[in-house]
């Protein structure tokens, strides 16, 4: 496959490959060698204009929204074909401009925004976009509409990952959307754009406009969007959620985490090294679900710490694109920065350092890389155990009860994800009952593409994915029927 990278110079806005309003640019450079890969114009508040008015063109008069579901569906099967096609291509682009993992990245970042656009085509049909309800106060017709135009606010971990969390069921919706990726990774969006317009989706129907924070801000603002969707810090979406609420804006926010993997004292440590290995330093550290407090029965304290020594030694740390890297760098210098001054704070608080701390990893003298980290017998309340890392970087607590254990799991502004382990699958769903967070995973097991996540607390508002992940995209309508007209559709 080959072309989206010669359009590096224009913006997708319109069905077009546009000129910029402006001759702003970022550099893409590439984590592991601190390599310039890409230059792309930076979106300005003019083309963030033209971009709303394409979508909004597209709504208001274009064809999509009034385009028959199962024709929206055929299309987009078209779309995941095409990935099928390009997953190399996919995961080697975000590898290139993230630095995840290749392995992980070809399943993550490539086969994963497949699979899951898959899963909302085959949910598509069984949602209830029309629905009858007769009483004897009236003969309602029900109906979820689409909302409108969708300004998507992409992060950079999972780029490609999360923009499909957004955009297939908006599209399965009939909205059109307006994409925002970040200025450390637009390549993907890039990628998509192309792809998209390979299989002849209507003009407008999405809008692909990378930019910095302020021009965010704009987008959020803009009279001419119907809803926003947002997945980043919980920080970021607190002023989205401000200025969302002072214009009464549909808004979903997807935020962030410090979720806790319970062990109990009869926890098979096989199964949960093995999970916290894929769930815990997943993506570097950087995904908003990873386990990422490790909260252990004292009875098993001293055989997990030999077994988390053990599993860092084993996790090689180096080039990306090595297929047998397991942890690669952070995303940016300034991500980097950020994640040494949490294991500065650690290590200045007192923490014990069962595994890695201070400096870089063994022979890597170029590259945003960190050494992955886990502290020992960390107090639950400590700054480290309480505050989003989002780097490979683990604390691990003790308790005594069951119930010890389930307060330390809460003690959290944030309620995203979790996990427990029990000998009894039975006892560690008791368990995992009283943890507040919008999903619990029992002995390792993930929910699959057609479950909703989202968080409780500060970890966000709304949820994606499954048949709930529609619902951020349309609109409850009820129209009052004459009864004869009610009998005939009905």
């Amino acid at each position: 496959m080959s072309g989206w990278q010669e359009r590096y110079d224009r913006l997708y806005i319109g069905g077009e490959w546009v000129s910029p309003s402006s001759t702003r640019t970022f550099d893409v450079i590439n984590p592991a060698t601190e390599e310039v890969v890409a230059t792309v114009p930076e979106a300005v508040e003019e083309d963030i204009d033209k971009a709303v008015a394409a979508a909004r063109q597209a709504f208001d008069s274009g064809p999509w929204p009034r385009t028959p579901l199962e024709e929206r569906i055929a299309l987009l099967r078209k779309l995941s074909a095409k990935l099928a096609e390009h997953e190399a291509d996919a995961a080697a682009l975000v590898t290139s401009e993230m630095g995840a993992p290749i392995t992980l990245s070809t399943k993550m970042q490539s086969i994963g925004p497949r699979l899951l656009l898959d899963a909302f085509l085959d949910l598509a049909p069984q949602y209830p976009w029309t629905d009858f309800r007769q009483s004897i106060t009236g003969n309602a017709m029900v109906t979820r509409e689409p909302v409108g135009v969708v300004g998507a606010i992409v992060p950079w971990n999972a780029p490609l990952l999360i923009t499909m969390i957004k955009l297939a069921p908006a599209l399965l919706a009939g909205c059109t959307m307006v994409i925002k990726p970040t200025p450390e990774t637009p390549l993907d969006a890039y990628f998509l754009s192309h792809l998209l317009d390979e299989i002849g989706l209507p003009a407008g129907v999405v809008n692909v406009v990378p930019a910095q924070r302020e021009v965010s801000e704009y987008l959020v603002r803009h009279r001419g969007v119907d809803k926003i969707s947002f997945t980043g810090s919980t920080g970021a979406g607190r002023r989205i959620g401000a200025i969302c609420g002072e214009a009464l804006r549909r808004c979903t926010l997807e935020l962030g985490g410090k979720s806790a993997a319970v062990l109990l004292d009869d926890a098979d440590l096989d199964a949960a090294i093995a999970a916290i290995r894929a769930v815990s330093l997943r993506n570097s550290g950087q995904v908003c679900s990873n386990k990422t407090r490790i909260v252990v029965a004292k009875s098993r304290r001293d055989e997990l710490y030999d077994r988390l020594v053990d599993l860092i030694g084993s996790m090689p740390v180096g080039d990306p694109f090595d297929p047998a890297t397991e942890i690669g760098p952070m995303a940016s210098a300034g991500h980097r920065t950020r994640v040494e001054g949490y294991i500065d704070v650690g290590i200045d608080s007192g923490a014990k350092v069962l595994v890695g701390g201070r400096g870089t990893p063994d022979g890597l003298d170029r590259g945003w890389f960190v050494r992955p980290t886990i502290f020992a017998d960390v107090d639950p309340n400590a700054r480290i155990a309480q505050e989003e890392i989002f780097g490979p970087v683990l604390t691990v607590h003790t308790f005594d009860t069951e119930a010890q254990a389930v307060a330390i799991a809460n003690n959290s502004e944030y309620g995203l994800n979790g996990s427990v382990f029990a000998a009894d699958p039975e006892h560690a769903l008791a368990v995992a009952r009283q943890i507040r967070t919008g999903t619990v995973e029992v002995n390792g097991n993930g929910v699959g593409f057609t479950a909703p996540i989202g968080g409780f607390k500060s970890s966000g508002i709304g949820r994606e994915a499954g048949l709930e992940g529609f619902d951020a995209y349309v609109e409850l309508k009820s129209y009052g029927l004459p009864a004869t007209t009610y009998d005939q559709l009905s």
